[in-house]
């Protein structure tokens, strides 16, 4: 069948290339639909990462929040924890206990060195004192003393205060001397009506020390130029950095003798004809508790177990010396541990009752 017979029009190739031209001319790009499609992909990705960030960060910061604010209520409660605590130690009586619904000895600790700034400082010492002499039960008031001394106006109060309460005469008053009972602590002894110690305690110390140092020479060597200004010509008379002269020296002999005939006077009222007449009591030697019975420093050879049973029958006693917060304890320990490891004292008076430089 020919072409006219069919009705197709005829086959004619260059007609026939550009209609396919036209016809692919006439579809939609999809090339560039995909490219859309991508960038969209892409800006939607980037937003949910943005997102993603955004929320991290506020979820980190709310939770540094949240931590913030615990470490602040730890540390608020530590704070009143604290302060409670301080003033309960100060205000506060200690809770009655088995020992003390029954005859006890009431027990007062003279421990370390006697200063303003430590634990065996004369405030605390008092309130113990008068807690255990009021006390309904306590059938003695013991200082249970373990102290080289210290400071001269500390010992000099507690002394002081153990004599008023002497003269009362309610109850007996009995130092206990466990190490050392030296100096300072001697001093508060030396007012109990009586003094007890173990063969081997140190005893004695009846003396005035000041110690420093002279620096004038290591500073001219180094180069270092010292300025001090006062008013009145012998404000810095104890300066380390300048010369000690002849008559600062001297002034400060008579400071030291004055408060050493202190120190006799009270020994010699506290302990009255007991005490020996040894020339060297009080040059300032130290003896042990064995020595110390010939020189009428101590009364017997005792331990505080012995004073306890031959006032109650038993071995009973009650600690009445008003408790440290914990802070407070802690804060000494720190403070104790480093001038024990740089070698300084801790006591603020430059005289001290201690036994030796």
């Amino acid at each position: 069948m020919s072409e006219e017979q069919s009705g197709s029009p005829p086959h004619d190739p260059w007609t026939q290339n550009d209609a396919a031209a036209a016809k692919a001319s006439s579809a939609p790009s999809h090339t560039e639909d995909d490219a859309d499609t991508l960038r969209e992909r892409q800006r939607l990705m980037q937003m949910e990462m943005m997102d993603r960030w955004i929320g991290g960060v506020l979820t980190e910061q709310r939770r540094s929040r949240r931590w913030k604010l615990f470490f602040r209520f730890v540390l608020v409660a530590l704070l009143l924890t604290s302060v409670l605590l301080s003033l309960y130690s100060l205000f506060g009586d200690k809770p009655a206990t088995a020992v003390g619904a029954q005859a006890h000895l009431g027990v007062v600790e003279v421990d370390g060195v006697i200063a303003s700034d430590a634990p065996a400082n004369a405030e605390r010492i008092i309130r113990g004192l008068n807690n255990a002499w009021q006390a309904e039960n306590t059938q003695a008031v013991v200082l249970h003393i373990n102290s080289p001394g210290g400071s001269p106006v500390q010992s000099q109060r507690v002394y002081a205060e153990v004599m008023r309460l002497r003269e009362a005469g309610d109850k007996p008053i009995i130092a206990v001397i466990e190490d050392i009972g030296a100096s300072g602590a001697y001093y508060i002894a030396a007012a109990a009506d009586k003094v007890v110690a173990s063969p081997a305690s140190l005893v004695g110390s009846i003396g005035v020390i000041y110690s420093g140092f002279g620096f004038q020479q290591a500073i001219d060597k180094l180069g270092v130029e010292r300025r001090v200004m006062t008013a009145g010509e012998n404000k810095a008379f104890l300066d380390p950095f300048q010369p000690l002269n002849e008559n600062t020296a001297a002034f400060w002999q008579t400071v030291l003798n004055t408060t050493h005939q202190q120190f006799i006077a009270d020994v010699k009222a506290g302990r009255g004809d007991r005490l020996g007449d040894d020339e060297e009591l009080f040059s300032g030697l130290v003896w042990s508790g064995e020595q110390a019975i010939d020189l009428g420093l101590i009364d017997r050879l005792a331990s505080i177990e012995d004073v306890s049973r031959e006032c109650t029958g038993s071995v009973r006693w009650q600690d009445y010396t008003p408790a440290l917060s914990p802070l407070d304890r802690l804060t000494r320990r720190f403070t104790q541990t480093a001038a024990e490891v740089l070698g300084l004292s801790t006591s603020p008076s430059p005289l001290r009752f201690a036994p030796g430089p």
